[in-house]
């Protein structure tokens, strides 16, 4: 008995989705989207831009200051030295018109005796100052920790506006775009069923969101 053979016809196609070249944009961000992705870039000068170059800068300065509380940074130093002033002052005039100048004028105080009362007098100062410095570094770190916060709040707001105008640049440029076709035929023998090809279609979308730290 002979061999039987037969033929078919071998359809292929290929679907390409191309994006509409768009750009959106709003005073604070650029979005361009083609078929290679989106890339997105603050508004230079704009308040987004602004905020992101500062944070930047100084978040680094600010979680130091949070994880190592320094009695020596320029604020806590600028507090502490504001302090002792005000409290030497304060209790040095209290101290005298209400103790010293009452009991010299009516001589019930001797000089060994109000030396002993300044001794105990800037003793006392002193436990102020330093408690005053205890609670100085932890209201420092509280107070870091709420810039930290500030900071990341102010720039997840530019995160999200860049999210946002990406979102709406890749809309815009579904919207635009098209598809092109392109269609072969070929002829095979042995006997094998003739089958479609699965369409392809990928976007590929790039994220350009700037990143801190």
């Amino acid at each position: 008995m002979g061999s039987s053979s037969k033929s078919t016809t071998k359809s292929s196609s290929t679907n390409k989705r191309l994006l509409g070249n768009t750009t959106t944009q709003n005073p604070f961000v650029v979005s361009s989207t083609n078929n290679d992705g989106t890339n997105s870039y603050f508004v230079e000068g704009s308040t987004f831009d602004t905020i992101n170059d500062f944070v930047n800068d100084n978040f680094n300065n600010v979680l130091n200051n949070y994880l190592n509380p320094n009695i020596n940074d320029t604020t806590n130093q600028t507090k502490l030295n504001n302090y002792i002033d005000t409290v030497n002052k304060q209790a040095h005039t209290a101290f005298e018109n209400n103790i010293i100048n009452p009991l010299s004028n009516r001589n019930m105080i001797r000089s060994s005796q109000a030396t002993d009362m300044y001794n105990n007098l800037q003793n006392s100062i002193d436990q102020s100052i330093s408690d005053y410095t205890i609670e100085l570094l932890g209201s420092s770190q509280e107070n870091a920790a709420k810039v930290l916060n500030n900071l990341m709040s102010l720039y997840l707001n530019g995160f999200n506006a860049v999210q946002a105008n990406q979102a709406q640049s890749l809309n815009a440029s579904n919207a635009n775009a098209n598809t092109s076709s392109k269609s072969t035929s070929s002829q095979s023998k042995g006997g094998s069923n003739a089958l479609d090809n699965a369409i392809n279609l990928s976007t590929k979308i790039i994220s350009a969101a700037p990143l801190i730290i």
